[in-house]
């Protein structure tokens, strides 16, 4: 029989990509999210009964515990990047993660995967990267051959960085970034699914292993070559983290006192502090290099789907051509 991974948190950006490709590698794949109905797209990955997306809530012992039953490795990519409700920082990225590796221990499972992020820090003044480094320590605590992926931003055809900047491009003639001079290290989405995959394999050995493309750029530099890809031009104005900490604040307190009722999806205080930190692997890290993998390049992956941010879709290239002709 194959054998069966769990993934935790498989129908999201990431945990999408790393079980359509160990469907392909001929695994199970057991996908756990807290609303399996929203997920019945991953049973599309593989052969009919091949990958099955089943209700768990990484807050809950009980139910990780079932999630997990006779599986031979497991994968960890839950992670919020807004604290909303229960699923905080700490019961998710921490608590959350340490649970999940506690389980494999005591399960006999042998191998595990645990999707981190570069920044992870338990001295950081930032509650996102503390609990990503708790988080960590606690996969290391129960699970030391665990292999740990901590990647820079990541891009592809469902981020939500790269398609949220093009979508604001609409709105009008400038584009406010915020941290302007951060630099950043773009990785492939499909580059951290590979590098995932090795671990559950085996073909590697554990660690930290930070993911990073191979272009470094900042902020700025990122949103004038997705500019280039769309075809459009806007005036990138570079704004002060003064007045990021008062928008932040402003917006966090509107869902403080509206009980998380209108909550904030726009800039948090947390994300300001993130932002004024580089985020790109770190000098002797190991990384792609050790895993055997060339990451793509932007330029290679880009124009695949953010065409559809551009004047005329689709059609852009087509009727930039034929003016060109007319001209």
């Amino acid at each position: 029989m194959s054998k069966l991974v769990t993934i935790y948190g498989g129908s999201g950006f990431v945990g999408r990509y790393i079980a359509r490709r160990l469907a392909a590698e001929g695994w199970r794949v057991r996908v756990a999210v807290r609303r399996p109905n929203e997920a019945m797209f991953v049973k599309t990955y593989g052969v009919v009964g091949q990958v099955e997306p089943v209700l768990c809530n990484i807050r809950d012992d009980a139910s990780v515990a079932l999630a997990m039953q006779d599986t031979d490795a497991v994968v960890n990519c839950v992670g919020v990047l807004n604290a909303l409700g229960k699923n905080d920082f700490g019961s998710v990225q921490a608590e959350g993660a340490e649970r999940v590796a506690r389980m494999a221990a005591e399960n006999g499972v042998s191998r595990m995967v645990h999707l981190s992020a570069i920044g992870a820090d338990a001295e950081s003044d930032s509650e996102y990267a503390r609990t990503k480094a708790h988080g960590e320590a606690g996969v290391l605590r129960y699970m030391p051959d665990a292999v740990i992926l901590r990647p820079s931003v990541i891009f592809g055809t469902e981020d939500q960085f790269f398609n949220r900047f093009a979508a604001m491009t609409r709105m009008g003639p400038f584009l406010p970034l915020f941290g302007s001079d951060t630099r950043f290290q773009p990785v492939y989405v499909d580059d951290v699914a590979r590098a995932a995959v090795q671990g559950v394999l085996g073909t590697v050995g554990g660690g930290v292993y930070e993911l990073g493309g191979p272009e470094v750029q900042t902020f700025r530099d990122l949103m004038q070559k997705m500019l280039g890809v769309i075809h459009r031009r806007r005036i990138i104005i570079g704004m002060p983290f003064w007045a990021a900490r008062i928008m932040a604040g402003v917006l966090d307190i509107v869902k403080f006192v509206s009980f998380q009722l209108f909550p904030n999806h726009i800039l948090t205080r947390d994300q300001v502090k993130n932002l004024r930190r580089d985020n790109v692997v770190a000098d002797g890290a190991k990384g792609f290099a050790e895993l055997g993998i060339e990451p793509a390049t932007l330029d290679s992956v880009l124009p695949e789907y953010l065409w559809k941010y551009r004047p005329s879709g689709q059609y852009d290239d087509i009727q930039n051509s034929a003016e060109n002709l007319r001209n």
